[in-house]
């Protein structure tokens, strides 16, 4: 018998600044924070929180997606772990302004494709992971 799992409930991506990659994350995505450690916390929420290790989690419409800092490795999508991470749009109207989006905050992307079952334009955040944004035809 199989596991039955529908969805991913969270991912998190290891960065090499966590400032560079939260300033990219938010004005990219704009996601609200689910989780971070405050600077002023307390003892018992330090704890608590001590998973975080640094880093954030932003919730997502249908799942979080976390940051967390390990140092200055950059991504390699021809090792082994993850090749990138792709995110649904709506329609390639929503492509097309997600690409004028990116070039506003000045985020170099490949043109959008059409790879026969749907569009998709891919760039990378500043760690060089790869990212990728779908529509459907």
């Amino acid at each position: 018998m199989a596991i039955s799992v529908e969805s991913v409930a969270h991912i998190r991506l290891t960065v090499g600044d966590i400032g560079r990659s939260r300033a990219f994350y938010d004005a990219v995505f704009g996601w609200p924070v689910a989780l971070e450690l405050a600077a002023d916390a307390d003892d018992e929420t330090r704890q608590r929180l001590s998973f975080l290790d640094g880093g954030v989690i932003y919730r997502m419409a249908h799942g979080l997606i976390g940051l967390r800092p390990v140092g200055t490795d950059r991504f390699d999508e021809d090792r082994v772990g993850l090749d990138h991470l792709a995110f649904p749009v709506g329609s390639l109207a929503e492509l097309e302004a997600a690409a004028a989006h990116l070039d506003a905050c000045g985020v170099a992307h490949e043109d959008i494709k059409d790879i026969g079952v749907s569009y998709i334009l891919e760039f990378r955040d500043p760690d060089n992971i790869a990212l990728e944004l779908v529509a459907p035809k």
